[in-house]
């Protein structure tokens, strides 16, 4: 293997130090002495060049990280494929693996493996929305820089779902520890395998434990094919439930049982960081006891054969019978209780009530808070404005009054409220969760933020934006402020170049809110963040809304090249651009010599005008789409030159040979004598001229020019 260090790669990237060896290649960190900057530059072993499926990983690893732009994913800056030479040009990251931590600390605080593990979905769903499946997530792979921020490496294995139709390789890919069970098994993957290598990662940071381990790897594999781990509460009580059920969740052997996309389980991850004392209603849990895994019990029971051996003595045979027996019967009877119990609860639980007749009543002063009719029924309110009753009053209800239901139905109530709502001061003091209700029930849309307070009890509505009593139109957004004990600021990550998407999943995990949003001009791609109102890093309350410009797709400016020939005039003249009539370039002096120019022009818009012009005369003009990058031109139309020139305005008492040399000097050669007597005029001089001159305007020189010349006084 080649060492690079103190060599340098084209000229410009200066090779400093070896940073990591991996299977294929090896890091070096290096300077870039063009941009002025430190980089990574990922080179290809020597032994790989000739082997194309090694060849094809590293390029697929350059294309994968190519099409991304994501601040919790390694950039890279440039790629070169020689024959002799195959190195990615990366983004450095001064920092350590995710692994070097987890072995540093051993187990790491819950609350910073949440912080990790936002930054780490918020990448790979972004990767996602590319298309692209990493297949090789492992804390090994993901940087972990000072600050906190993570950083997604290593795409060497990575495929694109939307391109490639059968996997990578016969053989399971990925680090045996961390792959999913389709993987394992070579099937194809999508990007639920990289779901459950994520849950690995967690299960790891969480616990400081792999959740399968062995001396072979093939051991390892079918374990992560047959067996399922040691719940991470096992190895550390201390850890909450709902942070175990997302970690399970994320690990389940049949891909269908796991989250649908990274951006699901980030919204667990962000539920749990607003109340880390959630349950979720995952089937795969059992509340009653310590959390157990609910699965296929016909499927995997075991028939238990019992053999006699004859060398037994008889009365140790008859003890054991007595003892089964007597065991046997206490089961018996704790079933019969059991299922006595349940006939109970299930004839409760199928107890039916009849439906009041709610028409008429008013919702929100005789149902909402009343517990007769709150503790039998789920109310789903839908609003009606058009009615001249009073606000809350119920028109419609379903199911009917008198009809027989379960207990907890659904009854769907129809009620007036006008186009606007006033906020009642009672919403103060609910919980989050009543207010939400509260707001939505009224046709009002909520948004929840958090606010330190030292009189308010932490999880209660302090106040609301608008004020309460204020009236807000239906539909209109209400900002409900819910107090918190702690004041906690948090920094605003870096949003610009993530999609809206990404962006919004990236502030409520920075517990922040994504406040208006505004389509903007950019050459960036569509829904692609160009500026945030907060600069990143900048610490804010926790809540604080931020407001981001997103791209439309359409540049607001671009540019592109034009092709003019000069005319072949063999003189001296000057050229102008003028776009949608205002002048955009003036040239010096240029000698007219027949020769072709390029000039760049830029500007805005997707029906410009631009018009090329040599001394005032047009010779080419046509259209330019600025909407597009690089902008592109149409209906062009090349006009032969015509020079033109200011005539003389000062020919009238001229002599002729003073005119004729005046107007040649000027640049006209086309020139009509006209002779006629004159009273006024001497003898030989002019007269009058054709066409008369303003001294401003300039027209052809090749027009003809009539001079009138005085021949004497009328004969008679």
């Amino acid at each position: 293997m080649e060492n690079f260090c103190g060599k340098r790669l084209d000229g410009r990237y200066e090779i400093r130090e070896i940073i990591g060896v991996g299977g294929m290649s090896v890091v070096y960190k290096a300077y870039d002495n063009i941009d002025d900057r430190i980089v990574a530059i990922k080179i290809l072993k020597d032994e790989y060049l000739t082997n194309e499926e090694f060849k094809r990983r590293f390029k697929n690893e350059s294309k994968a990280i190519a099409v991304l732009s994501h601040p919790n994913i390694v950039r890279v800056y440039n790629v070169s494929f020689g024959d002799r030479l195959q190195y990615i040009v990366m983004e450095y990251v001064d920092g350590i693996t995710l692994k070097e931590y987890i072995e540093q600390q051993g187990v790491i605080n819950w609350k910073e493996a949440v912080h990790f593990m936002g930054q780490i979905l918020a990448a790979l769903q972004h990767a996602h929305d590319k298309g692209i499946v990493h297949q090789d997530i492992k804390p090994q792979n993901i940087m972990l820089l000072q600050d906190g921020t993570i950083k997604v490496a290593d795409f060497g294995i990575a495929r694109f779902s939307r391109l490639d139709s059968d996997t990578t390789s016969e053989n399971a890919i990925g680090s045996v520890h961390y792959i999913s069970p389709e993987q394992a098994r070579g099937e194809m993957t999508d990007d639920k395998a990289d779901i459950y290598s994520v849950g690995v990662v967690m299960y790891e940071m969480l616990t400081g434990k792999l959740p399968f381990q062995s001396d072979s790897a093939v051991s390892v594999a079918i374990m992560q094919l047959q067996q399922d781990p040691k719940r991470p509460r096992d190895i550390i009580p201390t850890l909450p439930l709902g942070l175990e059920q997302i970690t399970i969740r994320a690990m389940q052997k049949n891909q269908n049982d796991r989250y649908g996309s990274a951006a699901e389980m980030l919204m667990d991850i962000n539920e749990f960081k607003r109340n880390p004392s959630v349950k979720f209603n995952y089937r795969y849990f059992v509340d009653k006891e310590p959390t157990k895994y609910v699965g296929a019990a016909s499927s995997n029971t075991r028939r238990v054969a019992t053999t006699h051996d004859d060398s037994n003595n008889g009365s140790e045979s008859k003890s054991i019978n007595k003892t089964t027996a007597i065991m046997l019967g206490a089961i018996a009877g704790v079933v019969v209780l059991a299922l006595i119990i349940a006939g109970i609860f299930v004839g409760l639980s199928n107890q039916k009530v009849e439906v009041p007749n709610f028409v008429n009543l008013n919702y929100y002063e005789e149902i909402e808070n009343n517990k007769e009719y709150t503790d039998k029924f789920k109310f789903v309110i839908e609003i009606n404005e058009n009615s001249t009753l009073d606000d809350g009053t119920v028109l419609e209800q379903t199911p009917s009054a008198s009809e027989k239901v379960k207990k907890g139905t659904e009854i769907k109530l129809v009620i007036v409220q006008k186009n606007n709502v006033t906020l009642d001061s009672s919403i103060l003091g609910m919980n989050e969760e009543t207010a939400r209700s509260y707001l939505i029930n009224r046709g009002l849309i909520p948004t929840i933020m958090y606010e330190y307070s030292e009189t308010i009890a932490p999880g209660l509505v302090l106040k609301t934006s608008p004020d309460v009593g204020s009236s807000v139109k239906i539909g209109g957004e209400v900002i409900v402020y819910v107090a918190t004990d702690k004041e906690e600021t948090v920094k605003v990550p870096l949003l610009e170049g993530c999609e809206k998407e990404i962006a919004e999943q990236l502030l409520k995990s920075s517990d922040l809110v994504l406040g208006t949003v505004t389509e903007v001009n950019s050459d960036l791609e569509a829904g692609v963040v160009v500026k945030q109102s907060i600069p990143k890093d900048e610490s804010v309350p926790v809540g604080s809304k931020i407001d981001i410009e997103v791209s439309n797709g359409i540049p607001a400016n671009s540019s592109v090249d034009i092709k003019v020939n000069l005319p072949a005039v063999n003189k001296s003249g000057v050229l102008k651009i003028y776009i949608n009539n205002e002048l955009f370039f003036a040239s010096n002096e240029l000698y007219l010599d027949g020769a072709e120019k390029t000039y760049t022009i830029k500007g805005s818009g997707a029906n410009a005008s631009y018009v090329v012009m040599v001394d005032d005369s047009p010779i080419q003009k046509g259209k330019v789409d600025f909407t597009k990058n690089p902008a592109v031109v149409s209906d062009v139309e090349n006009i032969a030159y015509e020079s033109v020139a200011i005539l003389p305005n000062n020919l009238v008492g001229k002599t002729k040979d003073e005119a004729i040399k005046q107007l040649n000097a000027a640049g006209f050669a086309n020139i009509e004598i006209i002779e006629s007597p004159s009273d006024a005029i001497q003898t030989g001089c002019v007269i009058a001229q054709d066409p008369v001159s303003d001294g401003v305007t300039k027209i052809p020189t090749n027009q003809t020019i009539k001079l009138t010349i005085s021949t004497g006084p009328n004969a008679e």
